[in-house]
């Protein structure tokens, strides 16, 4: 009986050390440790629209340009990094950027009514939604629209202008009047459609306006009197704020040393030169 509970007790520290070495040793499928060092970039993944001149589009050339790609480019070369354009739907911008497909939205993006979804850079252009018609339609004011067939881009400020229900009285009764408001993808699109006579006007903003009649000459007129009035930023996943700090950083000096007003000349013909508000 004494062998016989010798040899358990034996059994049982043998058991006890093995244990002891299973715990100490590293399981076959624990995750290496965390590699904390600080990766640093090399691009900037800009989403925008190709089909929002002047800031972003496709030249003849089958290049992506625009007053907004030339800003961020400039950004780029200050700071070592890559540009990637990478042309978005816009009513997928949300979900391309915060997929990280994208770093940012650089591309006539409205902060107004925004700010609570997105880290901005300050503001660097003022911005007015108008209304464009056919010069021939004898529509001369926003109280003509009545009775009218009025287009814009889907997930655009002017959509918001026009539906917002928040403290927004004259532009709902304002809407209330058309014949009906119709949504496109782009705004090319809705410039085609005005042109057919399929449509009476499009809300859009400003330099996308003046864009499309300084490159049709006297087919379209845009009225007087805007729509609303907002600003545009450079817009960054919620929270991203070094990133934000890096481009702004690089915006200001190029607004100090005079290269933001040589890029903003290269527009002054869609009269980019009276809307730039960065640093004012």
């Amino acid at each position: 009986m004494k062998k016989y509970f010798a040899l358990v007790l034996a059994m049982v520290m043998s058991v006890s050390v093995l244990a002891g070495c299973g715990n100490n040793a590293p399981k076959a499928d624990a995750a290496p440790a965390e590699d904390t060092a600080k990766v640093e970039r090399t691009k900037l993944i800009v989403g925008f629209d190709a089909e929002y001149p002047p800031y972003g589009y496709r030249n003849e050339a089958g290049d992506y340009v625009g007053f907004d790609l030339d800003l961020a480019q400039e950004v780029c070369n200050r700071r070592g990094w890559e540009l990637v354009k990478q042309p978005i739907d816009w009513d997928a911008k949300d979900m391309e950027l915060n997929s990280g497909s994208i770093d940012c939205i650089w591309n006539g993006f409205t902060m107004t009514g925004r700010e609570a979804n997105y880290t901005f850079s300050d503001p660097y252009v003022d911005n007015s939604i108008v209304f464009v018609v056919r010069a021939d339609s004898g529509i001369k004011a926003k109280a003509d629209l009545a009775g009218k067939a009025v287009m814009t881009q889907s997930d655009s400020s002017a959509l918001t202008a026009l539906t917002n229900e928040e403290d927004n009285e004259e532009n709902l009764a304002l809407a209330a009047s058309f014949a009906s408001l119709e949504q496109t993808g782009d705004y090319n699109s809705a410039f085609m459609n005005l042109e057919a006579g399929s449509i009476d006007a499009i809300a859009v903003d400003i330099g996308v306006a003046q864009y499309q009649l300084a490159s049709r000459g006297d087919v379209f007129a845009m009225l007087e009197e805007p729509l609303s009035t907002e600003q545009y930023g450079v817009g960054f996943r919620l929270g991203d704020t070094e990133l934000r700090d890096q481009v702004q950083e690089s915006l200001y000096e190029m607004l100090e040393d005079g290269t933001f007003d040589t890029i903003v000349a290269n527009y002054k013909e869609y009269n980019l030169d009276q809307m730039v508000c960065l640093g004012k």
